[in-house]
């Protein structure tokens, strides 16, 4: 069944192992008959500096405008993303900070006091790649670096996210990679 799927790569520079992963299951998810639109963060033109915190609002650019509404018109979401000091770069956290508001992703019940998860129904996949540990060495030293993006953004919203990571690309051989590719491609022809 074809899905309506929003790839976002979240590494600034498209030229990048992360780059690739995002290439390889677009590819793979547009010949498997999905509806992909795709997003590179680094040809974005917005401010990711949320200057006056949540005090004042911040006129949201085009691109940010445009971005919601891919969001809210995708069914299934996929974030790449490469592993910076056990989080994502600080332009794909200032692109959250930025579009990730009341109206849009959740709201507040006044009366019931309850969340209002408004991207509900939606699914994700991220996709998070390290360079010089693996996942696993991560998480062991340093705890859980996928909190953030999969329970106090996303599922935050209502979206029902699974994270896939890996690495350390920078000291496997190409064999390796490859294996990583095809587990991309097979996530891209799935839609999932």
């Amino acid at each position: 069944m074809s899905k309506r799927i929003l790839v976002l790569l979240g590494n600034p520079d498209k030229e990048t192992y992360s780059g690739h992963i995002a290439d390889n299951y677009e590819a793979a998810a547009r010949a498997a008959g999905h509806q992909v639109e795709r997003v590179n963060i680094g040809e974005m033109n917005f401010d990711p500096i949320l200057h006056k915190g949540y005090k004042e609002i911040q006129q949201l650019e085009p691109d940010l405008v445009s971005l919601q509404e891919k969001i809210r018109n995708a069914e299934h979401l996929v974030i790449i993303y490469p592993n910076w000091w056990c989080t994502m770069p600080a332009i794909l956290k200032g692109l959250f900070d930025r579009i990730w508001l009341p109206g849009f992703a959740f709201n507040f019940d006044k009366v019931t006091k309850k969340l209002i998860k408004r991207l509900e129904g939606k699914t994700a996949r991220v996709i998070i790649v390290a360079g010089t540990h693996s996942p696993f060495q991560t998480w062991w030293k340093f705890g859980d670096y996928t909190n953030e993006i999969q329970y106090g953004i996303l599922d935050f919203a209502g979206i029902d996210t699974k994270v896939t990571a890996y690495g350390p690309c920078d000291k496997v051989d190409n064999a390796r990679r490859d294996k990583w590719l095809t587990e991309v491609n097979s996530l891209g022809t799935k839609g999932i």
